[in-house]
């Protein structure tokens, strides 16, 4: 089953269904096995600290003539410790090294968040830490950061650049600079945080917006978080269950068919395979305009992916 695409302005196609961050043990075995169930686009970090075995998983799949490189979307992600305008293209090179690729085509900033440089011989990934005890900020700022990004694409070692995590005001004063537009914004959204205004902010600008979390606090019950724990979980909302039950499909399907319906593209993660072919099956059918507004109604601006819940003092959402 093939995914969908959406067009981005930096003139290329990305397909709307991804992978997001797997375990190490798994990962190579989840991609290829996804790569059979017709995922095209891999969404990986230096954060996940998985992209040697995300990039074996691919070469498994180019091995055996399932796909070719360029019938695959693979992403990848600066992150805060490489902000420095002199660190990015290094970064980048070691990340598509990992990969065992040549490009990505797309490669995004992880958050808008510059943090003191950490020589990834020393440690890597890196995490929010300089030493491992003391989060210490760096001193690049956003422009600094995207005009390495823009000299990525020149250099062709990246074919479209985004932004993940960026408020409104941060979009507005990079569109003021940039010679690149950010193709994508990659943010957390679901039905407990619709973020609509930030959602429209970004697609007036021709900005494609990923989700991330589609299914809310399932994402974050993995990593302990308090926040999570204490609410009720989408899959199992009696409103979402009843809509699903009405169009013979999963809550999952559900909670993603609402953000791409709505032209949001989607990071659905599973270590099942049947699963990963239904969270593939989401446009055979549409919601009507009362689910679409019921399910947008359960919106508590409820966030679970802020660096306060892991204990960091990068108040970036206040």
């Amino acid at each position: 089953m093939a995914s969908p695409s959406v067009n981005l302005n930096s003139g290329y196609q990305m397909p709307i269904y991804r992978l997001w961050k797997v375990n190490n043990d798994t990962c190579a075995d989840q991609v290829y096995n996804a790569i059979k169930s017709g995922y095209r686009l891999f969404d990986g970090a230096c954060d996940y600290g998985n992209e040697v075995e995300s990039g074996q998983g691919v070469a498994r799949a180019i091995k055996e003539g399932i796909v070719k490189r360029e019938d695959l979307f693979l992403v990848s992600k600066l992150w805060n410790s490489f902000h420095d305008g002199d660190k990015v293209e290094p970064i980048c090179k070691k990340q598509l090294a990992d990969w065992g690729i040549d490009y990505f085509d797309l490669y995004i900033v992880h958050f808008p968040i510059a943090l003191k440089y950490v020589d990834p011989k020393d440690r890597y990934p890196p995490g929010f830490t300089y030493d491992g005890k003391n989060v210490v900020p760096g001193k690049a700022s956003i422009q600094e950061t995207w005009t390495a990004m823009e000299s990525l694409v020149d250099k062709g070692l990246a074919k479209s650049i985004g932004i993940s995590n960026f408020n409104g005001q941060l979009i507005m004063d990079l569109l003021r600079y940039a010679k690149i537009v950010p193709a994508t914004l990659q943010i957390e959204h679901h039905p407990y945080l619709t973020q609509e205004g930030l959602v429209k902010l970004a697609q007036n600008h021709n900005i494609a917006v990923t989700a991330y979390s589609s299914f809310g606090p399932q994402s974050f019950l993995e990593l302990d978080m308090k926040e999570a724990k204490d609410t009720p979980l989408l899959l199992e909302n009696p409103s979402i269950k009843s809509i699903a039950d009405k169009h013979g499909k999963t809550s999952a399907q559900i909670l993603l068919r609402w953000a791409t319906q709505r032209d949001i593209a989607v990071i659905p993660k599973s270590n099942n395979q049947n699963r990963l072919a239904q969270n593939l099956d989401v446009t055979a059918f549409d919601l009507s305009d009362s689910e679409l507004k019921d399910i947008s109604g359960l919106n508590k601006n409820l966030r679970f992916n802020d660096p306060l819940h892991y204990g960091v003092d990068m108040p970036i959402y206040v």
